[in-house]
């Protein structure tokens, strides 16, 4: 038989808490402390007026709502896939801990006990309840989210950020050198890993013999940090101070205004040189691909690894709309992974998509320090990217939710030493170049991440603080008194931050380093890199805590041998051109020569991938975004395609195939015209059969997809701008659109239009089923009674039947009356109201509206 554990706790009050019992095995729980305080705050009148039962009820359900989230960041659909998963890596805790009571749980670098858990509970109990009637102490207020007072200490305290912006503004080492003398302290006060850690006894060279300043800040990268989250200022200051020092800057994820591309009169660059393709794909576009040095695939966020990126609606203005490819004050979400990546394969397959539309660009694969990583970065590497990126847990972000601040990701170290060891020991480190990020602002910080194995450092919230961020958390709320983080035109005009202050942060960074790096006898960071001998364990300030502490995981120093490169030396072999592109390649000189419009037919198999990306790039890189006259390059190819026909297709080319399609088809596409019919002999039903895979159209910005046929799943997945019409498709179709026009003639699988925040689908529903197959949390469903909607449909549809020949699209025009009535439009809520309120704005000046003007002034 089974018995249930249910466990009466004062101890449970967040959602971490929960977790971590429910993933160990607890089937309930009572947090009678948690409700106890909720209901003494709502009869205080603390909570807005809330009764305690409501009171109780909104901390139950933001409780349910947060582990939903937790288990979303894991890929768990249920509480019952969740429950006793021992799905968590401890950090701090000690062997005979772990193996007594969480036996199975990863805990790399030991730590505390029992005894020591002991301790902390008897000392909160004595300052609660002291001896002989002494007035108790009060308990530490707290500040785990936002710095307080005598608190929980943050790296990020005034003292710190008024030392970083004194030194940046006065360009005075010595206050640099006070900001980092603090900054080392506070790691071994607070237990950080390289807190521990320290350089062993060396032969010193002179400091002059040492790589000069120049060369190690080509060595350095910005966060990526989108223009969305940040305000174009800030984005653009950045961007300028990484290019006068021949260092990178990151797009983030949120594109980037192509008018960068170009350079400034006095010679300064705002082109961010590396630029993310994140989950999202907002405001990828060829053209966006084809400005990049390095095109950057973040599979996941250090900050808060498993989820997406959201941008609240108010941070959204016409300008971030624009990049973006959205809606102008419609909230933008990411979903949490790639849906073209769930494998390696996969990942491979968009190294080979991108690579083959900017051959000139380098890949780079973004990854979080967890346990496992080792093997993870080992397969990026055979899946030919040139960079990984080992990004650890204390990253900055603005859009973290509450839940994703604390207890989600490792810190960098132990990422990084398990990626070092596992690429050296698989004689794959000499093929790629390894970078790391999360939190670095000393020098000593980065001779032990250059020891532990990395090449290249990534910079994020302490260049914005260098640019006058002083650490409000407003972020998300778009109020930000130093317009370092905010879209409001206003607050954006208080930005004081120049370039010159991050030059001179990271210049002073590269300048400490090199102290470091004479000292241990090493002229280059190059010779540096893996050297993890040169360190050693050293014991924390507070040796109650720490004695159990061992780093043994990290300073593993067995594969250091002359027969295993340390660094990279060279890239492993790149697929050349592909066997279509040779192919046409002769056929288009005419075209490059006096831009005639050319026909192609071809046949094409499965080994044909990218149909479309490399000719694209070309085309962008020669005509730019708006590419060529419709229809001057018209291919007429018959067989069936391999995976991502049409991927980033351009305006102009127009891919019209009579076969199948592989998945991805269309994926990224700015422009161009596909369409995919069956074999001309072929008896089947197209309406009734799959001819296409999964994940059509991600993420496209523009152009026209025609199916006559059924394709799979999520289809048109983040789908910006583009027009698609199909006779039927799997589960979540449009999920996470916001923007463009799908047309479904056919039935649609289930959990369709989730996440859907702008755009407009219509879906032949003649069966009046498709209300329990479409997720209602965001849009709202109605008839085509417009007469604008009417002739959108039908326009659409004749495209449709002119292009296929498809005999569903026929018979819905042929009766025309009848059928469109059967039609379903699906509308975004939010999208709605945005474009009712833009309408209302347009008619503000109309005469024959004082009404409206009165009440929208009231």
């Amino acid at each position: 038989g089974k018995i249930g554990i249910i466990i009466e706790t004062g101890d449970v009050r967040e959602v971490f808490h929960y977790s971590l019992h429910l993933a160990f095995g607890c089937d309930a729980l009572c947090p009678y402390i948690a409700f106890a305080t909720v209901r003494e705050l709502a009869e205080k009148g603390l909570l807005e007026n809330l009764s305690p039962e409501s009171a109780a009820d909104n901390y139950v359900n933001a409780v349910k709502k947060g582990l939903l989230k937790t288990f979303s960041r894991m890929g768990i659909s249920t509480l019952h896939s969740f429950f006793n998963t021992q799905i968590f890596e401890a950090v701090g805790l000690g062997d005979e801990l772990i193996d007594n009571y969480f036996k199975g749980t990863i805990s790399r670098i030991g730590g505390i006990g029992l005894d020591e858990l002991t301790w902390d509970i008897i000392e909160r109990y004595e300052r609660a309840y002291p001896e002989n009637g002494t007035k108790a102490k009060l308990r530490n207020p707290g500040g785990l989210y936002r710095y307080r007072n005598k608190s929980e200490p943050h790296y990020w305290s005034p003292e710190a950020i008024s030392l970083i912006q004194s030194s940046t503004r006065q360009k005075s080492y010595s206050l640099f050198k006070q900001f980092t003398s603090l900054m080392d302290s506070s790691y071994r006060k607070n237990g950080e890993i390289r807190g521990f850690l320290d350089f062993k006894e060396s032969s010193p060279i002179p400091i002059d013999e040492v790589e000069p300043i120049e060369q190690i800040t080509k060595r350095f990268v910005s966060a990526a940090m989108s223009i969305g989250s940040i305000g174009k200022e800030v984005h653009e200051t950045v961007a300028i101070a990484m290019n006068r020092l021949h260092a990178k800057s990151n797009s983030g994820e949120g594109g980037e205004d192509p008018v960068r591309i170009q350079p400034l009169e006095n010679g300064d660059s705002m082109r961010s040189r590396i630029k993310q393709i994140a989950s999202g794909r907002f405001g990828v576009t060829t053209e966006y691909i084809m400005s990049a040095d390095e095109l950057q695939i973040k599979m996941a966020q250090g900050a808060k690894p498993g989820e997406g990126g959201q941008l609240p609606g108010n941070k959204v203005t016409d300008y971030i709309a624009s990049i973006r490819h959205t809606t102008v004050g419609v909230t933008l979400i990411s979903p949490p992974p790639h849906h073209d990546i769930y494998s390696i394969e996969d990942l491979a397959q968009l190294i080979y998509d991108l690579r083959t539309v900017n051959p000139e660009a380098e890949v780079s694969v973004k990854l979080v320090s967890e346990a496992g990583v080792g093997t993870i970065a080992s397969g990026v590497v055979k899946a030919k990217a040139d960079r990984v990126i080992i990004s650890g847990q204390n990253g900055g972000t603005g859009a973290s939710p509450l839940t994703a601040i604390l207890h989600t990701g490792l810190p960098w170290e132990l990422g990084l030493a398990e990626t070092q060891q596992a690429l050296v020991i698989n004689k794959l480190r000499s093929q790629i170049i390894v970078q790391t990020d999360g939190h670095l602002k000393t020098g000593k910080d980065l001779a032990i991440a250059a020891l532990l194995g990395a090449e290249e450092f990534g910079f994020g919230t302490s260049l914005l603080i260098s640019l006058g961020c002083i650490m409000m958390r407003k972020c998300h709320l778009n109020t930000c008194p130093f317009g370092v983080a905010t879209q409001d035109p206003e607050l954006r005009k208080l930005f004081r931050g120049k370039a010159e202050f991050v030059i001179n942060f990271l210049q002073f960074v590269a300048q400490e380093l090199r102290e470091y790096m004479a000292y241990l006898g090493f002229r280059t960071v190059e010779e540096m890199v893996g050297r993890v001998d040169k360190l050693k364990y050293v014991p924390s300030i507070d040796k109650k805590k720490a004695s159990g502490v061992k780093l043994d995981a990290i300073l593993v120093s067995d594969h250091l041998c002359k027969e295993n490169p340390l660094h990279f030396v060279a890239r492993g072999e790149r697929p050349g051109i592909s066997r279509f592109d040779k192919e046409i390649e002769k056929k288009l000189l005419p075209f490059w020569q006096q831009q005639k419009p050319i026909t192609f037919n071809l046949p094409i198999n499965n080994r044909d991938r990218a149909i479309g990306a490399a000719l694209s790039g070309k085309i962008t890189k020669a005509f730019g975004p708006k590419g060529i006259k419709e229809n001057s390059l018209f291919f007429n190819l018959t067989g069936a395609a391999g995976q991502s026909f049409g991927a980033f297709l351009a305006q102009g080319i127009t891919l019209n195939l009579s076969g199948e399609a592989n998945d991805y088809l269309g994926k990224g596409m700015s422009g161009g015209v596909i369409v995919l019919t069956p074999p001309k002999n072929s008896k089947i039903r197209p309406e009734r059969n799959i001819i296409c895979g999964n994940v059509v159209m991600y993420g496209a910005t523009g152009g026209k997809t025609y199916i006559n046929g059924m394709a799979g799943e999520r289809f048109c997945v983040r789908n910006s701008g583009a027009t698609a019409v199909v006779e039927g498709i799997g589960d979540h179709g449009c999920e996470y659109m916001t923007g463009g026009t799908v047309v479904v003639l056919g039935e649609t699988g289930k959990n369709f239009a989730a996440g859907m925040s702008g755009g407009i689908a219509y879906v032949y529903d003649p069966s009046e089923l498709f209300d329990s197959k479409c997720n209602l949390d965001m849009v709202e469903l109605e008839g085509v009674w417009d007469v604008s909607d009417q002739q959108i449909l039908k326009d659409l549809i004749h495209n449709h039947f002119t292009l296929t020949k498809s005999h569903v699209a026929q018979h819905i025009l042929e009766n025309w009356e009848v059928q469109y009535p059967q039609f379903v439009k699906v509308v975004p809520i939010e999208y709605r109201k945005v474009l009712e309120r833009m309408q209302l704005n347009e008619s503000r000046d109309d005469e024959t509206m004082s009404v409206t003007e009165e009440v929208y002034h009231a």
